[in-house]
């Protein structure tokens, strides 16, 4: 009998043509580091009296298809995430190529995603894929993940996959090692940590269906926060947060001037947080910032760099 493992898992996906309805043809195989995506549907306890003490049969609920699916932050692959969290990229270039994603679409695109078990010959399809939210930390060392929150449509189980012959690209990892944060254009000093999120602020459109299923899921007033981790040096930071002074933050992994990925939140407002001495170490202070969208331009703009041609 056999037994289905994770280091056998697949997944594969393929942006949709019409919101729902999973696309034919090859798919793109992309390495993750884990999923729960997937549909779930619970029970209602019965409610009914006069039966007895013993409780009558529970009724099903609704369907939801949603959870996290965390993903290596590459070169190549990533591109495609960042298609689905902010809508089609600006390329420019000959090769390398610049690919500018900017917050604040209106619409996005969404996904078809297959989480395939072979071993245990069963094939999930999630339609009507859209990425909620995706969390990304920066520390002084390990891999460079990002975590994706999704909220599907529907899902399907077949016994064999769906994804055609799926077409694959080299993975190059950026690292941690490889991040750094700026401060208006200028390397960021003292800091141990960080954490970026950026959401859609999804909302579901629950309407009365048969199958469960919602009609969609609309982005709104989209939110990109995060946190500051520093060591208490000096305080800058204190009197822009003190002073309610808007910055720009770059948060950014280099290997070299052909492959980078650049997270920039062009407004950044600090608060001003609490210094707690809690021994004989050293002083720590986080910020916990928002971003806002300037009088021109964008709230966020990611610039990918790679040898990817297009993510059509």
């Amino acid at each position: 009998m056999s037994r289905a493992y994770g280091a056998n898992a697949q997944l594969l996906g393929k942006f949709e043509t019409i919101y729902g309805s999973s696309p034919i043809g090859n798919y793109t195989k992309f390495p993750f580091v884990s999923s729960n995506l997937g549909s779930e549907q619970g029970l209602i306890a019965s409610d009914l009296l006069g039966q007895g003490r013993d409780p009558s049969q529970p009724i099903r609920d609704v369907i939801k298809v949603e959870g996290d699916i965390v993903v290596p932050v590459d070169v190549r692959n990533f591109g495609y995430w960042l298609k689905a969290l902010l809508g089609a990229p600006d390329t420019t270039g000959t090769g390398p190529y610049v690919h500018t994603f900017d917050s604040g679409l209106s619409s996005l695109p969404s996904l078809s995603l297959e989480v395939g078990m072979p071993e245990a010959s069963a094939f999930f399809m999630n339609m009507g894929v859209r990425i909620d939210s995706m969390q990304l930390s920066f520390a002084r060392s390990g891999a460079a993940n990002a975590t994706l929150n999704c909220v599907a449509q529907g899902e399907s189980r077949a016994a064999a996959s769906s994804g055609g012959t799926p077409t694959t690209s080299l993975l190059t990892r950026f690292n941690q090692f490889q991040g750094s944060i700026k401060r208006d254009g200028t390397a960021l000093g003292n800091v141990t940590g960080a954490q970026l999120t950026y959401s859609n602020n999804l909302e579901r459109i629950e309407t009365i269906r048969s199958d469960g299923k919602i009609d969609g899921a609309d982005p709104t007033i989209a939110a990109l926060t995060g946190t500051i981790e520093v060591r208490f040096a000096d305080t800058t930071l204190i009197d822009t947060a003190t002073n309610n002074t808007p910055i720009e933050l770059e948060f950014g992994y280099v290997i070299d001037a052909d492959h980078s990925l650049i997270f920039t939140a062009h407004e950044v407002y600090l608060p001003k947080p609490k210094l707690a001495v809690t021994g004989p170490g050293g002083v720590q202070a986080s910020f916990n910032w928002q971003a806002a969208k300037p009088s021109v331009g964008q709230m966020l703009t990611v610039a990918l760099t790679n040898d990817v041609e297009d993510y059509a």
